[in-house]
């Protein structure tokens, strides 16, 4: 029973996710959905500011804390290690949810471009950021990054196993495909407003930070193999060096 109820547990919250990704996509570049990223504001630009901001730093911390081996370890006292990704999974989501719900816009605009075509370049490059970030997810195993495999392991009585050090595809190129994904989606903006700049700054630096502790994480686990993938790969600009080794750049 308690298996099945891992699994379905695993299931839900991978499923709560997508429909947030889904959902994400839509919210950042003002597409679809009912509320986006701008809008007109509501209230004052000094309580938008609060709850934006508030909601952007509730993330980054959540994200990165949750995502530490030494919080792992403290964590998986209470809770399961079978459903510890899904949980992290599920707790992300629902900030998130918090978050797009929650989001003030607060007015203003730093740039807009009217050319039709640029336009249509910026969807393009919007949507292709977003594409490339799910890619990057399953060059690394998507099901292991979203908790599924290892509810699954467990589902049929299998130990879990850490995922090999390899370089699949877009991590020849970038250490961090899904960051550089990221980045490209929150930047293709047509029309930058205030709101959606405290957004694409905020996480941008969020992301350059993460990157420092992800890469200590994954030295410790890697050793010299990462150092050395380190040193043949840029970290987000695909600048061209020297052809890489084989190791797997993993993100949180």
């Amino acid at each position: 029973m308690k298996k099945t109820l891992f699994f379905l547990y695993g299931v839900i919250s991978y499923l709560v996710f997508f429909v947030t990704f889904l959902y994400a996509i839509g919210f950042v570049g003002n597409l679809v959905v009912p509320k986006s990223i701008d809008g007109i504001p509501e209230a004052p630009l000094w309580q938008a500011l609060l709850i934006n901001a508030g909601f952007l730093v509730l993330f980054a911390l959540q994200h990165s804390i949750m995502a530490r081996p030494a919080f792992k370890r403290w964590w998986t006292q209470f809770v399961p290690e079978p459903i510890e990704r899904s949980t992290y999974v599920l707790i992300t989501s629902i900030i998130l949810i918090g978050m797009m719900a929650l989001w003030q816009p607060m007015g203003g605009v730093v740039w807009t471009i009217e050319s039709e075509a640029v336009r249509s370049i910026l969807l393009v490059t919007y949507l292709l950021g977003w594409a490339s970030v799910f890619v990057a997810t399953f060059l690394i195993n998507h099901f292991d990054l979203f908790g599924l495999r290892q509810v699954w392991l467990y589902f049929k009585g299998k130990p879990y196993t850490h995922l090999p050090f390899r370089v699949p595809f877009l991590y020849k190129y970038v250490r961090h495909p899904l960051y550089m994904g990221y980045l490209i989606a929150f930047w293709s903006a047509p029309v930058m407003t205030f709101t959606h700049l405290l957004f694409a700054v905020a996480t941008t630096g969020y992301m350059l930070t993460a990157i420092r502790f992800e890469e200590r994480d994954l030295i410790a686990h890697f050793g010299q193999r990462y150092r050395d993938y380190r040193k043949q790969v840029p970290m987000i600009i695909p600048i061209p060096r020297k052809p890489a080794p084989d190791p797997i750049a993993v993100e949180n």
